[in-house]
C-alpha cells in the first residue's frame, strides 16, 4: 500500500514540474528576445546570446515532456 502512495507522489511531482516549466516558457516568450525573428546567425552570436538561446531551448524541451 505504501508503494501506491510513493508512485502517486512521483506523478504529482512530475505534473508540478511540467506546470512550472510551462509557466517559465510563457515568461521567456514574453521577456526574452527571439533571435529567430531577428535572423541572428548563431556563428556570430555573443556568449550572452548563446546563453539565452540555450536557456530557452532547455525550458522549451522540459515544458513539452
Amino acid at each position: 500500500m505504501l508503494f501506491i502512495f510513493i508512485r502517486f507522489d512521483n506523478v504529482t511531482k512530475k505534473k508540478m514540474k511540467l506546470q512550472i516549466f510551462k509557466i517559465l516558457a510563457r515568461v521567456n516568450k514574453a521577456i526574452l528576445p527571439s533571435y529567430t525573428k531577428q535572423k541572428l546567425d548563431i556563428s556570430k552570436a555573443t556568449k550572452f546570446q548563446l546563453i539565452i538561446i540555450g536557456w530557452r531551448a532547455f525550458v522549451t524541451i522540459n515544458s513539452l515532456n
